[in-house]
């Protein structure tokens, strides 16, 4: 043993003469760091509900409660922290979308009861609700990527040469890159109409199985390559990554899981159950609605025929929308399926009254689908000379082969889709658009989307134009009279300001052809007074209960003759409803 070994322990006799490094005051309050991980806050007003939080806790220390009714966009959830789990990771306030969550740097909280260490932020008051220090997700931090992958287009100044489809669509990788960007909270699902199995199809997209999300996708909807290149997507305005970044592009992942399989069958089960079998079903109209209601009514087993006086089926989708944006084989592929899925189809016929009441005697339900097929007028002096036409028929004679003519110049009058639509497919035909809407441009009904891509392709839009006149101009073509307006503030609160002419000035547009793109209404004429009375009120539009069904016994209804949205998911939705009605009544007739 060496002399140090020997000595070493009296040396440490030292401390016992020097003053001690830490002084014993446990009960001397002293505050957190600045950016300490204490007791949690939330801001409800910008709180969501959509549970991240809760998912990627790994202690199970969040539970999600109800402390409000959901509205759009927020599912009236919020966080109950637990903290005899949490471990102050902050994991939950680094993942939140919308930067609601955050911890105070308070941390000295002694109670007897242990219940009290579960509570609501921001619902149950805290004294350090309005702590200002404390850890807050650093501003532009996030753990998914707010920037949604680009999606390529053609050039406006190229597409407008062509008829090709305008939007490119994801590659494989671009499309499972954003699919990864989904944080599953589900938010999108309230928000459709159709309640489409969203974060379902897009977890699978993100894991590379397309044939599932296919699979997925078609529990309920018939159509979602349609809906993939011109659906409203409801559910991106409420995406909650959309609160700090760009939303999910929801509508074109379904559109690139779709478009990967060009045989349907392949993928999706057609097969048949036993619940309809013995029962028959007519469909007047192949719209949305019509399309929903015959594909799952066939896979029930009903015996099922959709008559349609356009030579396609699709309805408004396959007249109303241009090819560059829905072109025609994708709307076949999904009518493929249809057929596939045993229903009898027949085009180029239309049904009258006396046709319409005997298949009410022979069919369990007869559904109608017909859409709204009748303009809106003008309501302006001129409005019947040559060379004003309705937007609707426009864009059905271009899509049925008829001839159309534009001229050099056409303004068209309205601001949604229709007008859009109507403008972009004129400016194709080689002529200089203008489009003519009586509000301010953020007002117009017509996506944002497609009002940027018409700018683009050089449509030029006058707002707060009010329509007066068309007259014939000498030498040929028309003028398009309208005048200023001011916009007065709206009558009812969540109501569109009101336009107002201003009284003595008026502009004058020399053109070729008026486009009418201003709506259009019901028609029920085609069943005869007496029934159309029956289900109709005096302008036409029908009035059905949850499952679809109208006043007269065994006729349902969907789609726009029901549903003031007017969009193809919500038809859609329509037609899945009915689907339950129909069935309801099966089972009923078999007791």
């Amino acid at each position: 043993m060496s002399l140090k070994h020997i000595i070493t322990p009296f040396s440490a006799w030292v401390r016992a003469f020097t003053k001690p490094y830490t002084v014993p005051e446990a009960k001397t309050m002293r505050p957190g760091a600045p950016r300490y991980r204490g007791w949690h806050i939330n801001d409800t007003d910008r709180c969501v509900g959509c549970g991240t939080c809760a998912d990627i806790c790994q202690n199970e220390a969040i539970d999600m409660v109800r402390v409000d009714e959901p509205v759009n966009g927020d599912a009236g959830l919020r966080p109950r922290v637990d903290y005899g789990r949490c471990c102050w990771c902050a994991l939950c306030v680094d993942v939140c979308p919308s930067a609601s969550l955050g911890m105070s740097n308070e941390y000295v909280w002694v109670d007897g009861d242990a219940d009290v260490f579960r509570y609501t932020p921001g619902v149950d008051e805290k004294p350090w609700d309005e702590s200002a220090l404390g850890w807050r997700k650093d501003e532009g931090f996030h753990l998914f990527d707010p920037d949604r992958v680009p999606m390529p287009h053609l050039d406006p100044l190229e597409r407008v040469k062509t008829w090709a489809e305008v939007v490119i669509g994801y590659a494989e990788e671009e499309a499972r890159r954003e699919a990864a960007r989904c944080v599953q909270c589900g938010l999108c699902i309230a928000a459709c109409p159709a309640r489409m199995h969203i974060p379902d199809y897009i977890a699978a997209i993100r894991d590379g199985d397309d044939a599932e999300a296919v699979r997925i996708i078609y529990d309920n909807n018939p159509m979602p390559e349609m809906c993939g290149k011109v659906c409203t997507r409801n559910c991106e305005k409420v995406c909650s990554i959309g609160v700090k970044g760009e939303a999910i592009a929801i509508r074109w992942l379904k559109r690139y899981a779709t478009e990967r399989f060009d045989d349907l069958k392949s993928v999706i089960d057609v097969t048949r159950s036993d619940v309809g079998k013995g029962h028959t079903v007519a469909i007047v109209g192949g719209g949305p609605s019509g399309f929903t209601a015959a594909y799952y009514l066939a896979l029930r087993g009903f015996s099922v025929t959709i008559y349609d006086e356009l030579p396609r089926l699709g309805g408004a989708t396959f007249f109303g929308i241009p090819k560059y944006r829905f072109p025609l084989p994708s709307l076949d592929k999904q009518v493929q399926l249809l057929e596939d899925a045993g229903v009898r189809i027949i085009t180029d016929h239309r049904v009258e009254a006396e046709e319409f009441a005997r298949l009410r005697e022979e069919c369990l339900a007869v559904f109608v689908g017909t859409g709204l097929m009748k303009p809106y007028r003008l309501g302006a002096h001129g409005e019947e000379l040559d060379g004003v036409i309705f937007a609707l028929e426009f864009l059905r004679d271009y899509h049925i082969d008829r001839p159309v003519e534009v001229g050099e110049k056409v303004v068209v009058v309205g601001g949604g889709n229709v007008a859009i639509d109507a403008s972009r497919l004129a400016r194709r035909l080689g002529a200089d658009v203008t489009i003519s809407y009586r509000r301010r441009e953020v007002d117009m009904p017509a996506d944002e989307e497609e009002i940027e891509d018409a700018r683009a392709e050089g449509v030029e839009i006058f707002t707060q134009s009010i329509p007066l006149r068309v007259e014939t101009r000498e030498g040929g073509g028309l003028t398009y009279v309208w005048g200023p307006a001011e916009m007065l503030p709206a009558e009812e609160p969540g109501k569109r300001p009101r336009p107002q002419l201003i009284e003595g000035v008026e502009h004058r547009l020399d053109v070729d052809r008026v486009i009418v793109a201003i709506g259009q209404g019901p028609d029920l004429s085609w069943m005869g007074d007496e029934t159309a009375h029956a289900v109709g009120d005096k302008r036409g539009w029908i009035s059905t209960d949850e499952f679809g069904a109208t006043a007269v016994d065994g006729v349902f209804a969907g789609g726009d003759l029901v549903n003031p949205v007017a969009d193809a998911i919500s038809a859609i939705a329509d037609g899945l409803r009915v689907v339950e009605g129909i069935v309801k009544r099966a089972k009923a007739k078999q007791k």
